[in-house]
């Protein structure tokens, strides 16, 4: 494929990089990558050994006593240069996403665009990296908070979106004045290897040092603990399930490094009574099928009041009916495959586990086959009639499942549905009433860190900040605040006076 020569991938790749320069030294255990698209192999990467891992954190160090000097807006003009050159291959990269993941074309060049946005919103965070002054008790001081530089940011980044999130906190580091250390998913390393190879050209032109942006792409039960436990990453942005989280959580705190966790989601849309369902039926859908259920904020709940409950399941069963399931990269069809056969097991299991519990299948739950199958990663999306406190229900399934649960009453016995799982990133309510509304953003309202009303869970901006809490781990990444993370606060007091009066007005006469 054209697109893989113009991105820089070869039929062998290697999957350690500084920069510029590239890790090459055998022997090398040697990663096949298949795309679920069509069960081919588009590629092998040479895995990262614990010694080019010992050579990136090095070069990482040493280039970030440079970087931190450097003023942030000339860290926010390179930030730009790299927002330009991702227009120039978005195309392209966007059709290497799609190929590698399994995401609609369409999908794929969104995720390439959100890279550009981040860039543009970077760029002027350079500009924007306030610190506050506060008033001192004391007479002739001045008090104020200023944030520098932290060092070394890791950045874990998951398969269901291999580039965007890693651009998410790269390009907040960057101007920050961090360098940074990305360990891609072994699922989706080619698109990871194709962003270094466009960063290297940025890198180049402006005669950027070695390890302002290294890879590593290796064994979680390698590289990945390595990155864990050293002291010299004070903080580690990790993208993936509870399960990782937890484990990663534990040994970071154990060292005392900061961790940014974005993990599991059980997202869940209320429909009320006063639901436009006009409004309603396409974000539902899209939340539940687009990327093949595979994103952390996929619609997995549809809470619907039961005086419209049986509207609701009839036109999704028709909507559903209308999906075109086939090839990503034929912008023709709606849903792609999922990530690997193991994925496919996945979602069989669980539709055996929710009816094993009671619940109803109403449409879908196949494999495909024949045909644009071969790969085996092909399934038609499912709705399932559940209950909330059903055992699968209360965990994250990562394929393209909706439950369907029914509520009756007012909203309140709506939003204990909602919160009654052990996850909290995204949420949406449809309502014409201002007071539901309200009532579903208040403190009594949802519990995840995204709240919306009359859209959908699916599709956050950049410019707001990207988290949940429980068990989705509490970190925040992209707009607002966010930056803060990337950066040591430091409160600084000045005495620019004669004397020395101490605080609280206590006296210490000698």
């Amino acid at each position: 494929m054209d697109f893989l020569k113009r991105l820089g991938i070869k039929e062998k790749n290697f999957g350690a990089s500084t920069g510029l320069e590239w890790m090459d030294k055998p022997p090398r255990e040697e990663l096949e990558v298949v795309s679920p698209v069509d069960g081919r192999k588009i590629a092998s990467v040479y895995l990262a050994s614990e010694q080019d891992y010992e050579q990136a954190v090095s070069r990482g160090q040493e280039a970030f006593r440079t970087w931190r000097m450097v003023p942030a807006p000339k860290r926010g003009e390179i930030v730009r240069q790299i927002g330009l050159k991702l227009r120039e291959h978005k195309d392209d990269l966007g059709a290497l996403v799609s190929y590698e993941m399994g995401k609609s074309l369409q999908e794929g060049k969104g995720e390439v665009q959100e890279m550009i946005d981040i860039c543009d919103f970077a760029v002027g965070q350079s500009r924007q990296l306030y610190g506050f002054t506060m008033a001192s008790e004391r007479e002739h001081h001045r008090m104020y908070e200023q944030y520098h530089p932290l060092g070394i940011v890791g950045i874990v980044s998951a398969f269901n979106f291999p580039v965007a999130v890693w651009s998410w906190n790269a390009m907040l580091a960057t101007v920050c004045g961090d360098t940074c250390l990305w360990k891609p998913s072994s699922k989706t390393p080619l698109s990871a290897i194709a962003v270094q190879h466009i960063l290297a050209d940025v890198i180049r032109e402006n005669d950027l040092p070695e390890g302002l942006f290294s890879l590593i792409v290796g064994r979680g039960a390698s590289v990945g603990e390595q990155l864990l436990s050293d002291k010299r990453v004070p903080l580690i942005s990790i993208t993936g399930s509870t399960r990782v989280g937890r484990h990663a959580a534990q040994v970071i705190a154990g060292r005392f490094g900061k961790a940014i966790l974005e993990l599991g989601g059980n997202n869940a849309i209320i429909l009320t009574a006063r639901a436009d369902l006009k409004t309603a039926l396409p974000a539902i859908v899209f939340g539940a099928v687009g990327t093949a259920g595979q994103r952390c904020t996929t619609t997995r709940r549809l809470i619907i009041h039961e005086s419209i409950y049986d509207k609701v399941r009839s036109a999704l069963v028709k909507a559903y009916g209308g999906l075109k399931i086939g090839n990503p990269l034929d912008e023709a069809n709606h849903v792609g495959p999922l990530i690997d056969k193991e994925a496919v097991n996945t979602f069989q299991q669980a539709l055996a586990r929710v009816e094993a519990e009671g619940g109803t299948r109403v449409y879908g739950g196949e494999v495909l086959k024949g045909p644009g199958y071969e790969s085996g990663c092909y399934v038609v999306p499912a709705i399932v009639e559940a209950e909330n406190s059903y055992r699968i229900v209360q965990e994250e399934t990562f394929a393209p499942i909706l439950y369907l649960i029914r509520y009756c009453g007012e909203i309140d016995r709506a939003i204990a549905l909602h919160n009654d799982v052990a996850q909290g990133l995204s949420s949406a309510m449809f309502t014409d009433s201002l007071q539901e509304a309200e009532v579903f953003l208040s403190a009594a309202g949802s519990d995840c860190g995204i709240a919306n009303v009359n859209i959908g869970t699916s599709g956050a901006e950049i410019g707001g900040a990207f988290g949940g809490e429980k068990e989705t781990g509490g970190g925040r990444e992209s707009g607002s605040d966010a930056w803060k993370a990337y950066m040591r606060r430091q409160t600084s007091t000045i005495n620019y006076g004669k004397t020395m009066p101490l605080a609280q007005g206590i006296r210490f006469d000698v």
